[in-house]
């Protein structure tokens, strides 16, 4: 599958590299970007914690959301989150609704996904089984919203 190209291709390697590439060594998570749909999908791998990895992936969403306008936040990848990186989720999806972005969620790992449960988050995300379903939810909202 050829990602489509949505967003101004130089946008987001520079933004991956300077909220991601510059902290590698430190950090336990791995971001990738590339498109599905006009949406940006964003490949996350490792896990989310306060230390750094929550902000830089709150930082990330907040440099590319606004001109991608849509994204899914893959989270296939994660193996855990903490409860400070799970607030700093909550406020990221809270930042996005506000400013009227698309801003979903999809494959977590059953663990992850029980976390959610438990602490009631499944109420407040859209949560989906896989990106291209997200995807496909978001271009519904679209075209009910237009």
């Amino acid at each position: 599958m050829k990602p489509e190209s949505s967003v101004p291709d130089a946008s987001l390697p520079r933004v991956l590299s300077g909220a991601i590439r510059r902290n590698e060594n430190r950090l336990k998570l791995r971001l990738e970007a590339g498109t599905l749909g006009g949406a940006v999908v964003l490949h996350c791998q490792g896990r989310i914690l306060f230390h750094g990895e929550a902000r830089a992936l709150a930082t990330v969403v907040a440099e590319v959301l606004p001109s991608a306008r849509l994204m899914v936040i893959d989270l296939a990848g994660i193996d855990s989150i903490d409860s400070l990186g799970l607030g700093e989720l909550v406020l990221t999806h809270m930042w996005a609704e506000a400013s009227g972005y698309g801003l979903k969620f999809a494959c977590p790992k059953k663990s992850v996904r029980y976390l959610f449960e438990a602490t009631n988050i499944v109420s407040l995300f859209d949560i989906y089984p896989s990106v291209p379903e997200a995807v496909a939810a978001m271009t519904q909202e679209q075209i009910h919203s237009a």
